[in-house]
Parts: C-alpha cells; sequence; structure tokens
C-alpha cells in the first residue's frame, strides 16, 4: 500500500512538472490569423479607420467631435503618422490622448498592423 502511494505521487510529480511549448504562446503572429505580412493602406488601414476613427475625424465631423484631427484621407493620415500621434494615440502611450475614446484600444492585430504599415513606409497603397 506504502508503494502504490509513493508510486502514485511520484507519477503525480512527473505529469505536473511536463511541460510542452504552447505554439500560440511562442509565435502568436503565426497562429493568431493576424496579417501583417500583405498590409496596405486601402486594403487594411483605411478599413480600420472607416470602422474605428472616422465617426468622430471624417471631415465633416473633425471640428465638432473630433478635435479638428481629420483622418478621412491618405494625405491627413500620414500627416499623423508622421509626428507619431497616430500610434501614440491608438496604442494609448502617455503623452497622446487615448483613442477611440471610451471606446478602449484597438485589438492586438490591428495594432500591429498598422505598426507593419508604417514600418513599410506608409504608403499610399
Amino acid at each position: 500500500m506504502k508503494i502504490n502511494s509513493l508510486l502514485l505521487v511520484l507519477i503525480s510529480v512527473v505529469f505536473c512538472s511536463c511541460y510542452n511549448d504552447n505554439m500560440e504562446e511562442l509565435y502568436p503572429e503565426l497562429s493568431s490569423g493576424c496579417d501583417t505580412t500583405n498590409v496596405t493602406y486601402s486594403l487594411t488601414v483605411a478599413p480600420i479607420l472607416n470602422n474605428y476613427c472616422l465617426n468622430c475625424h471624417s471631415t465633416s465631423a473633425a471640428n465638432g467631435s473630433g478635435g479638428g484631427i481629420k483622418l478621412g484621407s491618405f494625405t491627413d493620415v500620414v500627416t499623423y503618422e508622421a509626428n507619431g500621434k497616430l500610434l501614440g494615440s491608438i496604442k494609448h502611450l502617455g503623452g497622446y490622448s487615448p483613442m477611440p475614446k471610451g471606446g478602449g484600444t484597438l485589438s492586438d492585430c490591428k495594432i500591429r498592423q498598422l505598426d507593419k504599415w508604417i514600418e513599410k513606409g506608409a504608403k499610399n497603397d
């Protein structure tokens, strides 16, 4: 009986100490379904801005609810990309007004896609 109990404890310890690497934890960019390879302004960035920003920052709404910040065109967006305000606000970094207002942050995937677009030169593609 003592041997069985000892054996059971030993087996339990062995199984509890086993660890398998989880692909999702090791390589989230590969398993998350977040495409950061084919990021373009027209197919990735503009839709993100349309869905999360243009309610307040369209050309027509910017002077009211958008604090004068327009994100309705590529030229407008590149202005805020170049001075760091676009990502600073979206990532809720200190010194920037967190966006979207009252809406939490964008998903990690969307932020990574915006990062990748900027990293690739913030082109109008």
